[in-house]
């Protein structure tokens, strides 16, 4: 267990302020453990607001995003951890990333040096079937590495797809990824990953998009419909 993770899991929460411009109730909190304390954002369940094409509970997305993430080794999604005893009732708490808030999908795609780690963002968005990737949700962390934020409108038992990344469409989905999916083509380690938090439906749709993504599949090509591409862009 990494020092952010531990604290995340076991440290005391303390509210610092709501932030702005979130559909649904968002705090940035301060989590402390001792002499030791990490910055954090908390999406409490009570905060959400009702979809009508979502279930509720979609701060638990949020954990196994985290959680399916660091089970293939990807290491795109920072620290998410659920809890029961938070301020304001369960949620997800997520370890804060110290970026440059300037940069996004966008300004990162300017970099070729960038685009292996965009491919394995949008690779990781076809295994979770993300409704939802803006380009503010990929972050510039001050440690040089991108990562990938805000994914409670994911693991939809219906093709959801809505990204901005498509400037890959057309090719193989990196080798690397595709077979690190296999993992998750075996309900067994898919429902031992997931730990209880989706429903079986929701991991038979997982597990199918798993052994598409291990056969080799290719990043798919958007047609003109607008809903393929999320509001507001950024």
């Amino acid at each position: 267990m990494t020092d952010a993770l531990r604290l995340l899991v076991e440290g005391e929460i303390e509210v610092e302020g709501r932030l702005p411009w979130s559909s649904n109730m968002t705090f940035l909190v301060r989590v402390t453990l001792g002499d030791e304390s990490v910055g954090a954002v908390y999406k409490p369940g009570r905060g959400e607001r009702t979809l009508w094409d979502f279930p509720t509970h979609l701060y638990r997305r949020e954990v196994v995003a985290y959680q399916v993430s660091e089970a293939l080794g990807l290491g795109l999604v920072p620290e998410t951890v659920l809890r029961v005893d938070a301020p304001f009732g369960e949620g997800s708490l997520q370890r804060f990333v110290d970026a440059d808030f300037s940069e996004h999908y966008f300004s990162l795609l300017d970099n070729p040096e960038q685009h292996d780690v965009l491919r394995r963002i949008g690779a990781f968005d076809l295994l979770v079937n993300n409704a939802d990737r803006k380009g503010g949700h990929c972050l510039l962390g001050k440690d040089g590495r991108v990562w990938a934020i805000d994914h409670g409108l994911c693991f939809h038992v219906q093709p959801k797809l809505r990204t901005v990344i498509w400037d890959f469409a057309g090719e193989k989905v990196p080798a690397d990824v595709a077979a690190k999916c296999a993992l998750f083509a075996d309900r067994s380690c898919a429902e031992e990953v997931v730990g209880g938090l989706l429903d079986d439906d929701e991991i038979e749709a997982l597990v199918g998009r798993a052994r598409d993504l291990e056969r080799g599949a290719h990043f798919p090509i958007p047609s003109d419909d607008y809903r393929h591409y999320p509001w507001p862009l950024v």
